[in-house]
Order: C-alpha cells, then structure tokens, then sequence
C-alpha cells in the first residue's frame, strides 16, 4: 500500500474542509483532503448553491410576471420549461466545484478522490479507484457533513418520496407537492414551487413553520405563504405515504386529531438531516460521540487527541458557514501547534454570533438569543421592533411585510440578539450581528447616518426604538 506523510489530512471537501485544507496551506501545512462524492460537499452541489439559484429565478418569474399583468400585459406561459431553470442551477453548483478544485491545486492541497477510514492514531486507509492508499497525519480534521433524514413510512425512492437531494436534482415540476416539515429546507422549497405554479400543501409536528426561528417572524412568513395560496397544516402529525400509480396519499393527523389524506404528485420530507460518520472508523478509536454527534471540545478537537471535527457532524449549527470558520479556527491551531505560527483565536466558535438565514420570500434572519430564549433563561432583556411599512424603500419595492426585532439589555443597551424578517434579511442583519460582536451599543446603531431610502435604515429605526424614538419613513 502506497504511503505518504503529511502535516494536516482533511476528510470530506465540503465548506468546512475544503477552507480548512486552504488555509492550513497557506500556513505552511503538507496537506490532503479527501473526498469521496463531489468537491465542495452538499453545499456547493445539492444544497445551498443550487436551491439559491432555484429561489433566485423563481423569484424573477413569479414578480416579473405580476409586473407585466400589473401593467395590462397578456402573459403567455405555455412554453415554459422548468427544466432550464434547473440547468441553471446545475450550473452555478459546478461552476463553484470547480472553482474549489483550483483553489485546492492553487494552494498546492492534495485532492485524493476516495473513501477514507481511520485505521489508527494519524493514519487514514483511502479506497481509491486506483487502489488502496495510506495517509499518515499529525492532525486529522473530519469534516464528512450530513445527508438527508429518512422516517419510518416515508422512504425515499427519490421520484415520488424525495429527500432534498432528489428534489433539487428533479428537472420537472409535480403539478401538486406534499411537504414534510417546514423548517428552512421545506419553507424554501414551498415558496420555489409555489412561484411556479405548483400546488404546494406543508405539514409540521410542532406548531408553528420555521421553529427554530422567532415566533413572530415565523408568524409573518406563515401568513405571506397563505397568501399566496400555500396550504399549511401545524401541529400535524404523518404517519406514511403510499405511492399509487403516479399519485401519492399522505396519511395525516390534523392539529385536532382528525385524520387526513391528501393526494399529491410527490412529496418532499425535510424533516432534519443525519450524520455520516458511519464508516469511518470512529469507533475502533473510542471517539466520543453522543446521539450520533460526534463530541468537540477546544479547538474542536475530539476525545482522541490530534483528531479535530468540524461542520454537520459536530454538535454546532448545521449550516456551511459555521463549519468553514470551525475548519479555520482548526487549521490555524494545528499550523500554531506544528508550526509555530501566530494563533489569533483564544476560544472556540461563538454559537451566539454565528446567523442563521432562511432564503425564501420573505427572507428570515436572526442570531443571538432570541426573546423565547432569552426568556427561558431568566436573562434580563427587552425587545424592540421596528416594521418594513414604515420603511420607504421596502413600500418602494413593494416588500412591506416584515419587521426587525432587536432583543437587548435594558440597563446597557447592549444587542444580545435579533430577528429580522422581510426583504433582504439575510443580508442586513449582519449590520446587528458585528455590532454585538463589536460590544457596540444600539445607540451607536442608531447614531450611524444610513443612505436614503435602503432596507439598512430598518436596522437604524429598529435601535433607534430600543432607545424610544423611532421616527422615519
């Protein structure tokens, strides 16, 4: 078996690998990251990248064509074909891949395609077409991601139960679309297919849509997607889908506990997503791993000492930007450690500065503590808001629903979190998110001149609020 030495040795090329095999490079590091699917992992090639090309021209088609009948045009949608949006899509992701694969030759990382397995303390075993090879590490990082959540009753065969993978990868549209869970991967889902014609219905246990996110703004999403015609039953309880023939009925139980059947075309299950760590030889090391998380501490290093983990496979936020800053703060550590080279982090990444997007219409923000959760933990706080309707370019651009909500300390000022919902969330709530990170006041939010009219100046009249006088439209 063919062996080499290496500093560092990443397995799985997704958002946190890849930055972190980049910048253990650039810090002097031997590095190789391993990579048994695509460069650029779920995010770049069925997820992130993809579904916001998907959102982004479902977005254009469905205001374009509210403009044109706005304006006393006749819009004739007999030619449309879906399949060119979705070409589109797959042509962001690969163009992005690629750009991975330069930045990791570049950069002088060696890519090896293959399945690894940890077979000892800084060794790696990788099955590669060629055959069998051996990688020896003074420090692993694993960064393998995650894959879409099968449940009991709805078992993907990806044409008819699709998991998000077969959704984005679907070049037609189903006339009608079941979706399990609204979370951000289904409401995003459900506004894409509602934009374009399809009969979109949502189910979710809990009970309200986006869970995880600000009651209120998860309140005006839910009421926008009404709007547009979305049926969305909370407090819903699936207990399987049969496929007949090219229809699928959903068995559901209903917030009352009525039982339900809906027949639709296909139907999504977004209900979370499961770790692969299967495989890789975790156990063997005794790694700790609890609900099949696997267990970081400082550094994000594991029980077994020079093995690090970062992204979907640790207990932080499932989400591509959280794992790229972990897979930095572990390169850096390593090349400090190896190296000797200057270590800028003191502490590990700070769960209450990293956001948190959700990229359907309306967009919704938010990090920090949220007003629930401030209030479960008998944090001293108050809340102060401020509405899209009172924005001048958001009544402009014809996007009036939405609302920032600032939670803060009452004594200090201080920003210990925020919610925004309406257009451009994603976007703005970073102004929020590096002041509180900044140990900046709202008042010195306030204080900042914003250029008129932007969707920013929500964000000014929002901590203008937190001091009592917000004032303009």
């Amino acid at each position: 078996m063919e062996s080499k030495q290496y500093d560092f040795v990443v397995i799985g090329a997704g958002p946190g690998g890849y930055v972190a095999a980049i910048r253990a490079a650039q810090l002097g590091l031997t590095t190789a990251v391993v990579e048994k699917n695509l460069v650029g992992g779920v995010c770049l090639n069925i997820g992130c990248i993809p579904s916001k090309s998907l959102i982004h021209n479902a977005r254009l088609f469905a205001e374009g064509k509210k403009l044109l009948e706005t304006c006393g045009a006749k819009v004739d949608l007999s030619g449309f074909d879906y399949a060119q949006v979705w070409k589109a899509s797959r042509l962001a992701a690969d163009r992005l891949s690629k750009g991975v694969s330069y930045l990791l030759k570049k950069n002088k990382v060696e890519l090896v395609q293959g399945k690894a397995t940890l077979s000892g303390a800084g060794t790696v075993d990788v099955e590669t077409e060629g055959g069998a090879r051996q990688l020896k590490a003074k420090a692993i990082l694993l960064a393998t991601g995650s894959r879409p959540r099968p449940i009991p009753g709805f078992e993907f065969d990806e044409k008819k139960i699709l998991s998000s993978t077969g959704m984005l990868m679907s070049e037609k549209l189903p006339g009608r679309l079941f979706i399990l869970g609204a979370g951000a991967i289904g409401m995003e889902f459900a506004y894409v297919m509602n934009a374009f014609g399809v009969e979109v219905t949502v189910a979710e246990l809990l009970p309200r849509v986006l869970p995880l996110e600000d009651e209120e703004a998860s309140k005006i999403v839910e009421k926008e997607f009404r709007a547009r015609g979305i049926a969305i039953h909370t407090g819903a309880k699936a207990s399987g889908a049969e496929v007949k023939g090219d229809h699928v009925v959903v068995h559901l139980t209903d917030a009352q506990g009525s039982p339900l059947e809906i027949e639709t075309d296909a139907a999504l299950v977004s209900v979370g997503r499961t770790t692969n760590i299967d495989g890789l030889g975790i156990e063997k090391l005794g790694m700790r791993v609890e609900r099949g998380y696997i267990i970081t501490g400082e550094y994000h290093e594991t029980s077994c000492a020079g093995i690090y983990a970062v992204g979907d496979i640790t207990t932080y936020p499932q989400l591509a930007h959280a794992a790229s800053k972990a897979g930095e703060i572990v390169a850096e550590r390593v090349a400090h450690l190896l190296k000797g080279a200057p270590n800028p982090r003191e502490h590990v990444l700070d769960r209450l500065h990293v956001p948190s997007a959700v990229y359907c219409e309306p967009e919704v923000a938010s990090f920090g503590l949220s007003e629930a959760s401030a209030k479960e933990k008998a944090i001293q706080y108050e809340v102060a808001r401020f509405p899209y309707r009172g924005n001048g370019r958001a009544v402009a651009v014809e996007a009036p629903e939405g609302q920032v909500k600032i939670v803060f300390d009452p004594d200090t000022k201080a920003i210990l979190g925020a919610s925004i919902v309406g257009e451009s969330a994603a976007d703005t709530v970073h102004e929020l998110l590096l002041a509180s990170k900044a140990e900046l006041t709202a008042e010195d939010v306030a204080e900042l001149v914003h250029a008129h009219p932007t969707i920013s100046e929500t964000i000014m009249e929002a901590s203008k609020a937190v001091l009592g006088h917000a004032i303009h439209i």
